[in-house]
């Protein structure tokens, strides 16, 4: 006979006349955004102690358009939580995983040469590399690609130095004066 794991604690929605009512406002409400609206309706279809609510998850996901394991987490989150699951969560001031001193030492990395075997730096290689160091802990290769974005970095351009080179004076165009004569009148126009 097989050993089946037993089915977690489905955590039921019970709200109350005054949070029912912010949360119908909030679905009746234009200048609420489509997914705040969403999550309220959610709850409101999972509510157990209203008639119209204690919908399944399956259900309630089929007339949200979401899938089932979306709505659980919805549910879950504001039996735990509250009132704060209809807003996004913010991320913690600081919590960046390459601060200034992680991107300097990205962009030393991306000037310096490839590892042996390889023509370039690729994603990956400079994740792995920026571990091995001990620079971060961990680093996903979006969070790299975003750092190396906001640089001005233009490898293997025309000039990719940190400053232009300065032209020699015969190579710079010249501004010069020339005259022209239309319908009686002579005007002076660079060129």
């Amino acid at each position: 006979m097989e050993a089946r794991m037993p089915r977690p604690v489905k955590l039921s929605v019970l709200l109350t006349e005054e949070e029912r009512a912010g949360l119908e406002e909030i679905c009746r409400r234009q200048s609420v955004g489509a997914a705040k609206q969403r999550k309220a309706r959610i709850l409101l279809l999972s509510d157990e102690n209203h008639p119209d609510g204690g919908h399944t998850d399956e259900e309630i996901a089929e007339i949200v358009g979401l899938c089932e394991r979306q709505v659980v987490r919805i549910r879950q989150r504001y039996v735990r939580e509250g009132d704060p699951t209809l807003d996004r969560k913010r991320r913690a001031p600081g919590s960046r995983k390459l601060d200034g001193k992680a991107e300097a030492h990205l962009v030393l990395l991306c000037c310096s040469d490839p590892p042996a075997g390889r023509d370039h730096w690729t994603l990956e290689l400079l994740c792995d590399e920026l571990q091995r160091l001990h620079v971060v802990e961990s680093v996903c290769r979006e969070t790299v690609r975003k750092s190396l974005k906001k640089t001005s970095l233009n490898h293997g351009g025309p000039n990719a130095s940190a400053s232009p080179n300065l032209i020699g004076r015969g190579l710079r165009p010249v501004w010069r004066k020339s005259s022209t004569f239309i319908k009686n009148r002579t005007t002076t126009s660079a060129c």
